[in-house]
């Protein structure tokens, strides 16, 4: 009987996905995809903006072809490059769904941070600024209000899709209030409202993103039924609602301090009321969802005793707190909304 031939391919692939990933990240740095726009340019065109040597400019521009980042109509020195129906939604920035702003975090902080993966793997500590002395990530962002504003926007481009399928996919119509915590720019609120014309909603978060969040919210139109509210939520009790929602939040955290946060949705809200998570959740056997156990490692990476969660942990942690009823509702690629009721 023959022995079946094993591929090396998918071994290699995934050795070498920094290239590829380095390609994308180092495109949207310099805005490739915005300064193609609508437009169609030769590589001479089109690298003479983007200021690239001439070596550079075939090689980098084809290898986005390949990846399907970019499109090419003809072959040599004069094809024409053009944004693909993808790269003009999500990487152009001027498009409302560009998610451009988390990539170039990626490529301004984390790129180098995944380098100290195997220290991080041995002592259990975070491998970011706090490594060499500087302010940790949290209280970098929050003492500079720019950056805070860069995070934010970097953060509501990734989770729109879910806080959009979260609005159409979870029955709203028996609650009135909903409060998000960590409600950074107020996107989960202002997603609920647009779907939910009775649902009143509050916008919890620090005090130095209340102004962002208002502006944000005023920009909706709906300043009449989104408000925000000031507080540390280590410290202080939640805005009392009938639907807390806590997009990427609980992951950020220990489990001790998860659990103060489960406890402190418990008691702000009515009896029938829910806690919603939204998080790249582990599949329950982890196994499947490679993103949500990258996510967790890079919790790690930031912050040593932080960790991401499955659906069974999420109602584990839930049931002891007083919760009785649970569900998980999958929203976009490999994240889901995991719900427990009161």
């Amino acid at each position: 009987m023959q022995t079946p031939t094993l591929d090396h391919g998918p071994i290699l692939q995934t050795a070498f996905s920094f290239w590829s990933s380095k390609v994308l990240l180092t495109a949207v740095e310099f805005d490739l995809f915005t300064t193609l726009g609508t437009r169609r340019l030769t590589g001479t065109e089109l690298g003479a903006e983007l200021a690239l040597h001439p070596r550079a400019i075939s090689d980098f521009f084809d290898s986005l072809v390949a990846m399907k980042f970019l499109d090419r109509d003809g072959d040599g020195p004069t094809s024409i490059y053009f944004n693909t129906p993808a790269s003009a939604l999500f990487l152009d920035r001027t498009s409302p769904r560009y998610i451009g702003g988390m990539l170039i975090m990626l490529n301004d902080r984390l790129f180098k941070f995944w380098n100290d993966l195997p220290t991080a793997l041995r002592t259990g500590s975070p491998q970011n600024e706090v490594k060499h002395g500087q302010k940790g990530i949290f209280e970098e962002l929050y003492s500079e209000i720019p950056k805070l504003e860069q995070f934010m926007g970097a953060m509501a481009g990734l989770s729109r899709i879910n806080f959009e399928t979260l609005a159409h996919k979870f029955d709203f119509s028996k609650y009135k209030t909903l409060c998000d915590i960590g409600g950074a720019t107020g996107l989960l609120s202002i997603e609920a409202a647009k779907q939910h014309p009775t649902l009143k909603c509050i916008s919890f978060d620090l005090p130095p993103v209340a102004p962002i969040a208002s502006r944000h919210i005023a920009a909706a139109g709906l300043a009449d039924r989104i408000t925000t509210a000031s507080g540390d939520f280590f410290k202080d009790p939640l805005p009392k609602a009938d639907v807390i929602t806590m997009g990427m939040i609980l992951h950020d955290w220990n489990l001790e301090k998860k659990m103060h946060l489960i406890r402190a949705a418990y008691d702000a809200l009515p009896p029938g009321g829910a806690l919603i998570a939204i998080e790249a959740l582990i599949d329950d056997q982890r196994r499947e969802n490679l993103m949500g156990l990258l996510m967790s490692l890079n919790m790690l990476i930031e912050f040593g005793d932080a960790f991401d969660y499955s659906g069974a942990d999420f109602r584990g942690w839930c049931a002891e707190v007083g919760f009785t009823r649970f569900e998980v509702i999958h929203l976009a690629g490999p994240s889901s909304a995991a719900i427990a009721y009161k």
